[in-house]
């Protein structure tokens, strides 16, 4: 078992393959004594904490043992007002004005498998011998507030997930001012931490710094857990990279408003806490009422940056994603998008889909434009009604039509965003997130539906599962394309307008959960304006998201190699464009452009039926060829080998489970005059094996192509790229 419990110690010890994680009641209070490498479970694991009195400014918890003090004491779920001076997982505000709790041990519980979290999304596991979990119930007598610690822990994975449940026990009202998911407390703060920032267009570029006494945080006021910072942060040790090196890494399985801070105290410890953000947040607890966070993630690696990386892939992909696609190969794709925007008619959009066919694309995708007046950006969203102008025989007809050229027919929706000028909006004003009496911010022309009330979520419902099911849909992109301002609810009362904002995300995960469940057979792709919304809370409805708006090839190498810190490739939705790009106008070869493309799920996104007989027959080339990589691609264990961060140029290579197919990218930016002779040295290979490569039949041992490499010399011009395949020896 995973979990060992000595009971004359207090100790837990939970267990993966390769870490611990040590837990020890100490004079009631649940502290945190160890996480890192597997410790076996001997004796003296206890002693791993260290007490020693401090000055008067570290007040003496008790009076019999100075030693011991909350301002020091490492703990797993800190509270405030009683002489921890840090920052607390939890806050509340009693009926009598005082916001001072102290929670103590009282129960705990250990069984197989892992509970669901009502209402919110998590990891599971499939068979309760996957995974223990540990429950620990503590109590405030005098709050009468019970708090239930979770975790679970994955025999086979190296990853922890906790959650808080906080329940109110008491005969008053409990006014909830922090709930955070987890906080964990590491002995020192010889650290780099490690985020992932940006802005539409330029979203999870890499940035590190080292920890210094005060907090080192990142979160999102924005509603969404948006495209400037991801609800992730690794610390790693100062000599830590890629791969060797002592790495933590923390994800939140949430969409809204997150907040993850690593605070270094006097004495030189880290306090590390994430959960919902608690800048504009409350949450009421009448009496018998319970709230449930949001799950965090805990990845412990010795082996960089990459071992985190692969532990968090695999967990997400098998048992975060969800449903009938998370382990099938993705189809190839093309969106009418950036090839015809809003100016499109049915015979227009058969062309396409005609010459996607005879290229060999599955599937295409019908973007913006089809419902209501949508002739521009600034109406009809809402108004979920096919538009008979631009689709005289209505949506079914046109989506038979693609499916007679052999394509599957998908279609693009933006259901939690009104448009002012609609009909829906003109019945319905007070259905947005609004202000009485104040201005109603609009971007890009709209406003943003209230998914905390239910009259919403039961329109857009009906509105949206009566197109699922009278129109042949395999796939729905899912979009939102702003984020909320004037954060109230017409319906929520005066005293719980501070819960809007997680209200509106239990609301958005109920309809997401009611729809995905009603239509198993249609892929989800989650998008918001590219990856404002690249999250592990909205993989569990979606098992796959729109990578970026911006499709530059050059570009996206930041993007997706940051996106591959947490998020497997086989989430990540990305496309070959147009020339110049629209984004950056910038000119770069169909090759390249497609190489970069097809190291996620891989489709195109513009007028295919303008490509020259040559164009065509690269592309047709590239769909053959990610026809047979896909599975290894989307699948396989991702390895980073050069940074586009660091340099001129990137690589990464995909390497199945038994080691034996192996795909390897590299890409160079600028070409250089005279330059240095360059080997790629491939990793995760099997040292034993030999490797034949599939284009030149040469034989390579694995030690080999791990210690020296490959040679990449022989490229060519600016925006050059090779892909080669490996194969071991049988």
């Amino acid at each position: 078992m995973p979990i060992i419990f000595d009971e004359a110690k207090g100790l837990f010890h939970l267990q993966s393959r390769n870490t611990s994680y040590i837990i020890r009641v100490v004079r009631g209070f649940a502290a945190h004594v160890y996480y890192g490498a597997k410790l076996r479970h001997t004796n003296h694991l206890d002693e791993i904490i260290n007490f020693q009195e401090r000055a008067s400014f570290t007040p003496n918890t008790f009076s019999d043992d100075k030693s011991i003090s909350l301002d020091t004491l490492p703990q797993e779920y800190p509270q405030y007002g009683t002489s921890d001076f840090r920052n607390p997982a939890y806050q509340v505000r009693l009926t009598n004005g005082t916001r001072a709790t102290e929670l103590q041990y009282k129960s705990h519980r250990i069984f197989s498998g892992k509970a669901k979290l009502e209402g919110l999304p998590a990891v599971y596991t499939e068979q309760d011998s996957e995974a223990d979990t540990l429950e620990l119930e503590l109590f405030d007598s005098l709050a009468g507030l019970t708090v239930y610690l979770t975790y679970t822990v994955f025999n086979d994975i190296d990853a922890i997930a906790r959650s808080a449940k906080l329940s109110n026990d008491s005969k008053e009202t409990i006014q909830l001012e922090r709930a955070l998911s987890a906080s964990i407390d590491l002995p020192d703060a010889s650290y780099d931490a490690l985020w992932l920032s940006g802005a539409w267009a330029r979203e999870r570029h890499v940035q590190r710094r080292r920890l210094a006494p005060g907090v080192t945080g990142i979160n999102s006021r924005r509603g969404a857990s948006s495209h400037q910072l991801n609800p992730f942060m690794a610390l790693l040790r100062p000599d830590a990279n890629e791969r060797q090196g002592e790495v933590y890494g923390f994800s939140l399985i949430y969409s809204g408003n997150f907040s993850v801070e690593a605070e270094v105290e006097q004495f030189g410890t880290t306090r590390v806490s994430l959960g919902i953000n608690p800048f504009d947040f409350t949450w009421r607890l009448e009496p018998g009422e319970s709230f449930q966070t949001p799950e965090a993630v805990l990845v412990f690696s010795a082996e960089g940056l990459g071992g985190m990386s692969r532990t968090f892939h695999r967990l997400y992909r098998t048992r975060l994603c969800r449903g009938q696609f998370r382990d099938q190969e993705r189809p190839i794709l093309v969106n009418n998008w950036e090839a015809t925007y809003f100016d499109f008619n049915a015979d227009k959009i058969e062309a396409i889909a005609k010459s996607g066919s005879e290229l060999g694309i599955e599937l295409f995708v019908l973007d913006d434009g089809w419902f209501g007046r949508r002739d521009r950006d600034d109406s009809s969203l809402g108004d979920w009604f096919e538009d008979r102008r631009k689709l005289p025989e209505g949506l079914r007809s046109l989506a038979e039509r693609v499916r007679d050229t052999g394509l599957q027919f998908g279609l693009w929706v933006e259901p939690e965003m009104v448009s002012p000028d609609s009909d829906l909006y003109r019945a319905h004003p007070d259905w947005c997130l609004h202000v009485p009496g104040r201005r109603r911010t609009e971007a890009r022309d709209q406003l943003v539906l209230d998914m905390s009330r239910s009259d919403v979520r039961e329109y857009l419902y009906e509105r949206l599962s009566n197109i699922f099911s009278s129109v042949p849909i395999s796939y729905v992109k899912w979009d939102m394309n702003r984020n909320m301002t004037e954060v109230a609810s017409a319906l929520i009362p005066a005293e719980r307008q501070g819960e809007t904002a997680h209200r509106y995300m239990l609301g958005l995960y109920e309809l997401m959960e009611r729809l995905t469940s009603q239509f198993p057979n249609i892929l989800f792709e989650s998008c918001s304006g590219g990856g404002g919304r690249f999250d592990p809370g909205m993989l569990y409805y979606m098992p796959q998201t729109w990578t970026s708006d911006d499709t530059d090839a050059v570009e996206r190498l930041k993007i997706q190699y940051g996106t591959s810190l947490v998020y497997p490739v086989s989430t990540m939705g990305a496309h070959v464009s147009a020339v110049p790009n629209h984004q950056v106008e910038r000119t770069t070869s169909l090759a390249f452009r497609g190489d970069v493309a097809m190291s996620g799920n891989f489709g195109y996104e513009l007028d295919l039926t303008r490509f020259t007989d040559e164009e065509k027959t690269t592309a047709k080339a590239q769909i053959e060829m990610y026809k047979e990589i896909r599975g290894l691609v989307q699948q396989g264990e991702m390895y980073r080998l050069l940074s586009p961060f660091e340099g001129n140029e990137t690589s990464w290579m995909f390497v199945s489970q038994d080691k034996t197919q192996v795909l390897l990218f590299y890409f160079r930016v600028l070409a250089e005059p005279n330059a240095p002779l360059r080997n790629v040295k491939l990793e995760g290979l099997d040292a034993d094996k030999d490797y034949v490569l599939e284009e030149s039949g040469k034989v390579y041992g694995g030690d080999r192509l791990m210690s020296v490499g490959l040679p990449v010399s022989h490229l060519r011009g600016d925006f050059s790229s090779m892909l080669i395949r490996l194969k071991a020896v049988q």
